[in-house]
């Protein structure tokens, strides 16, 4: 199981980078043109959470592929 946890957490990592542009579509969508304060603020609002959604994303892919990079470099030191 050990060996598997880089990959889930790359696949985890993909999953909310893509969950991110999916809420970003669904709630904030295009932005309006001429918008009223209280519009501007939910758009504001809904845009940033989908992009912390996708920036913890990004981060799992890349504490993944540190881990699994890690995992590798560990185990060809050990050979002989």
């Amino acid at each position: 199981m050990k060996r598997r946890v880089p990959l889930l957490l790359i696949a985890a990592g993909i999953a909310l980078f893509l969950g991110g542009f999916a809420y970003d579509f669904e709630f904030a969508g295009i932005p309006y043109q001429d918008p009223t304060p209280q519009m501007q603020a939910n758009y504001d609002f809904h845009a940033r959470v989908a992009s912390v959604i996708r920036w913890l994303g990004v981060g799992a892919i890349l504490f993944g592929a540190t881990a699994g990079v890690a995992r590798l470099r560990k185990a060809n030191s050990k050979q002989p």
